[in-house]
């Protein structure tokens, strides 16, 4: 007899509620997503992760280029002196900046290898691309023939972080990165929506994890930008993601690297410019919103894989048959398609036990594990588990019937995980009154996001930063928001701003 405070053997130790952050480590291990590499605070992204990527990629790249935006490639190395041209700019990304010095290497009097050959000018590895990007668009546009000009690069981005964590900040990670030039601010500012609105539609469709948009305050927005909107999510353990951001950079930019065009009035004029990205972190974000105490758990619509299928082979006399029922049955499930992909289907026929490949799996994230045994085979019927369920809790069905629902079954997990995150969100959702009940919510464990009012004080937003490690996330995009009084000054607020823990 079990012990009602007996423990639940999960896959994943610790637990989330035991130390969230090492469970999210061991998620990232146990579905053999990445590893840290010998290169300091870099990561080494392993088959099943790059593959989650490509499909991110994929996705998201059929987006941009359904909006008019082509892609294109700029050099990993960007010379000091563009960034010496923009002050405001470097000045942000100062303190992470990898710079290249020498341009070979040579042996010392010990032996030892060391950098040789000081280039003239150094080279910056690029922390973002928005001065080589500049540099580019004062040569290729000159007329208001040439606007506007929607460009993406999918890209390495270097960093230099001193505290990192797989997927969330590396020094180095990949990304995509926007880059637009337009005729007039209406036109740039309506981009940097559009764009926002695209990684919206992205991360709650195909993430099917909810965010909420909305404006950085001035403290938190982009160097060099005008305004920056973002996403941001919350994770599982009540703190926010930022997800996306989209940059409207005005013409400070144009002005530095000189972004001319002739109007159609015969006037010189800047262009107007914007910015936009998301990165792996997208990643970190799926695993923390979704994944559970048995490991990750991914939408269908990212999975690199929508069915695995297990041969339980007891009498070696079974295994030709039962071998040749699941082929029979992925080819026919690979004929199906599931939001313009083709069903992604994997036979598992390592020699390990069923109750081992199928954790294997569980751990993995796989939307459906699909057993066939002799008595499946003799009974043209399957024995099935869902990820977004419990690991015990399996159905059989014929065969007919798994092949028929199986796309209509992949949706109903898609959306039974952005409503758990909802859920999830609504219920670690305050709205705060008071500064006491501010602090107060803060000091708890289990705190999420609280809306309340805030006059725009940048005094008020640094001093609840130093307080309690609490920023404003973003000032959300409402169409008619609500005034109101400031919890910490009792001066008229404009609207409530999302506060939060964050990553």
């Amino acid at each position: 007899m079990t012990s009602a405070n007996a423990k639940t053997k999960t896959a994943i130790t610790p637990t989330r509620s035991e130390n969230y952050p090492e469970w999210y480590l061991q998620v990232i291990k146990a579905a053999d997503l990445a590893e840290n590499s010998p290169a300091r605070g870099c990561m080494t992204i392993k088959p099943w992760g790059y593959a989650l990527w490509e499909n991110i990629q994929s996705v998201l790249d059929g987006m941009f280029k359904a909006t008019g935006h082509k892609n294109v490639y700029f050099p990993l190395f960007i010379p000091l002196s563009f960034f010496q041209k923009e002050a405001e700019h470097i000045e942000g990304f100062a303190k992470e900046c990898a710079v290249v010095t020498h341009h070979r290497l040579a042996t010392n009097e010990d032996g030892q290898l060391v950098p040789a050959g000081p280039l003239e000018e150094p080279y910056v590895l690029r922390p973002t691309s928005e001065t080589i990007i500049g540099e580019a668009f004062s040569r290729w546009i000159q007329s208001y023939r040439d606007l506007p000009l929607l460009i993406n690069q999918w890209a390495n981005i270097i960093r230099w972080e001193m505290r990192t964590r797989l997927f969330l900040r590396t020094t180095e990670f990949l990304w995509q990165e926007g880059h637009t030039a337009h005729a007039t601010p209406t036109e740039a500012q309506e981009e940097t929506l559009r764009m926002l609105n695209v990684y919206t539609q992205f991360v709650e469709d195909y993430m099917a994890m909810p965010v909420i948009q909305g404006e950085k305050t001035a403290s938190e927005r982009f160097p060099g930008a005008d305004n920056t909107y973002c996403i941001e999510a919350m994770m599982q353990d009540g703190k926010a993601l930022q997800a996306g951001t989209s940059h409207f950079l005005g013409q400070h930019f144009s002005k530095t690297f000189n972004i001319k065009f002739l109007s159609a009035e015969g006037r010189e004029e800047f262009a107007w410019t914007t910015s936009w990205g998301v990165s792996t972190r997208l990643i970190g974000g799926l695993i923390m919103t979704h994944s559970d105490d048995d490991g990750l758990i991914l939408p269908p619509k990212l999975a690199p894989l929508h069915v695995v299928i297990l041969p339980i082979i007891h009498k070696d006399t079974d295994r030709q048959d039962i071998l040749a029922y699941c082929e029979s049955l992925a080819s026919e499930l690979r004929d199906l398609t599931y939001h313009k992909r083709a069903i992604a289907v994997e036979i598992d026929t390592r020699e390990l036990t069923g109750g081992e490949k199928a954790w294997s799996w569980v751990k993995k994230g796989v939307p459906f594990r699909v057993e066939v045994g002799k008595k499946e085979c003799e009974a043209a019927s399957v024995y099935v588990g869902r990820r977004d369920k419990a690991y015990k809790e399996k159905t059989s069905q014929t065969r007919a019937e798994f092949v028929q629902s199986l796309t209509t079954s992949l949706d109903e997990i898609q959306a039974t995980l952005l409503a758990r995150a909802k859920a999830f969100r609504q219920e670690h959702t305050a709205t705060v009154n008071s500064k006491q009940e501010f602090y107060d919510y803060f000091a708890k464990d289990d705190c999420g996001f609280a809306m309340a009012h805030w006059n725009g004080s940048a005094e008020v937003e640094a001093q609840i930063k130093s307080d309690l490690s609490v920023t404003i996330r973003c000032i959300p995009l409402e169409k008619n928001p609500e005034g109101g009084t400031c919890i910490f000054t009792g001066e008229p607020s404009k609207q409530r701003v999302i506060f939060a823990k964050s990553y």
